[in-house]
């Protein structure tokens, strides 16, 4: 990591030549081994942040403007910060972190004029969080020496991205960005925000293939599916008085919506997602690869027929991964509507998961896929 802080000063310092010595943020992407659509539904979730990362340098500036450069996309905004509060949306990537320096200010954080350079490893719309990796690498930079709580933090970007860009997702992203661990996978409870540790064994690999099919969340059915589940709560809470969201719903409530037809299969998505986490988190505790990747088979097989979130390259992937020796399970992750696939494999079989992979895809699409070992990082942090 050293070595890419090194580089990216260089970026930094080659762009904005006259700035002052600059700080380094970095925040990981994350990708989510189970428990999708779970989150908005204040359900249990299993995210693992990873080593793909969106950097940023920055440095204060003497004019009381925000200049932001985007390397990877190669575009340019600026906003000087007395504008900041009555800043409105643009509809493109400036408002990640446009938004997120509206909401800090809003928290009563001082946003000072700062250059910022930003230069990302992640993949954009492959479902693995770039977008919440950049607000919360962002949220670093402009808080400087201010002191905030990491879930606050991520509070504040799920903010920003619902509000101000316009997606209406729930706290998972942003959560296990500002809280990944080495080594494995953290349990969310997307509730009450408690969350542990859940070790991954070195010998099997997490990896994502990215169908590259882009997903456009704001405009795509993910809003119309958390819409279906606040219609479901309305119809199951006239009942059962108790419920206040998806998590409270029981396999018996469920039933009694059976002829409800979409809304019973959202639910029910939902329901069987939750017990399915707890059995993942189970099955990996005890070092069972082979019962974590049949749970991921069954997720998939739920968010593509109950929820309706995946796609035919998505289906395609997830059934070729399971095809291949070595391969415990495969399921769409993220959000839906494209993406990538996670995959949990043996180590030893990685190359020539690869390969067929590849070959399986390019043969049936005429598109070569994105394929990336995912290995459990930190959380975001500032270097130097």
């Amino acid at each position: 990591m050293a070595g890419q802080a090194r580089e990216l000063i260089e970026k930094f310092r080659w762009k904005y030549p006259k700035a002052g010595e600059p700080r380094v943020v970095r925040a990981p992407g994350r990708i989510n081994l189970i428990g999708d659509h779970t989150d908005y539904n204040d359900g249990f979730v299993l995210p693992m942040a990873i080593e793909l990362a969106c950097w940023i340098a920055s440095a204060e500036n003497d004019v009381n403007i925000l200049r932001i450069h985007t390397e990877d996309l190669q575009k340019y905004c600026e906003m000087p910060v007395h504008l900041l509060a009555d800043a409105a949306p643009r509809g493109d990537w400036s408002d990640y972190p446009i938004g997120v320096a509206q909401e800090l200010q809003a928290a009563g954080v001082p946003i000072h004029g700062t250059d910022i350079f930003i230069d990302s490893t992640l993949p954009m719309g492959a479902g693995l969080s770039s977008s919440a990796a950049l607000e919360c690498a962002v949220a670093l930079t402009l808080l400087g020496q201010h002191r905030m709580e990491r879930v606050d933090i991520a509070k504040v970007c799920q903010k920003a991205e619902n509000y101000f860009a316009g997606t209406p997702c729930g706290i998972m992203d942003q959560f296990v960005i500002m809280h990944g661990r080495e080594g494995g996978a953290i349990q969310l409870d997307c509730r009450s925000l408690e969350f542990e540790a859940v070790p991954l064994n070195r010998s099997v690999a997490v990896v994502a293939v990215n169908s590259m099919v882009k997903r456009e969340l704001g405009e795509s059915g993910y809003g119309q599916r958390r819409k279906e589940c606040e219609a479901a709560i309305d119809l199951i809470a006239a009942k059962h008085p108790e419920v206040q969201s998806l998590r409270d719903v029981t396999p018996v409530m469920v039933k009694e919506i059976e002829d409800d037809g979409l809304l019973y299969d959202r639910v029910r998505h939902v329901v069987t997602e939750n017990m399915r986490v707890a059995a993942f988190v189970q099955a990996a505790r005890q070092n069972n690869p082979s019962a974590m990747g049949k749970y991921m088979v069954q997720s998939h097989r739920s968010l593509r027929d109950d929820y309706q979130v995946s796609c035919p390259e998505v289906d395609f992937l997830v059934e070729s991964a399971m095809e291949l020796s070595g391969v415990y399970g495969a399921r769409m992750t993220g959000g839906g509507f494209g993406g990538c696939t996670v995959n949990l494999i043996n180590r030893e079989s990685m190359p020539e998961f690869r390969r067929r992979i590849k070959s399986f895809y390019q043969y049936r699409y005429g598109i070569d896929p994105q394929v990336f070992i995912c290995e459990p990082a930190a959380g975001a942090a500032q270097f130097g």
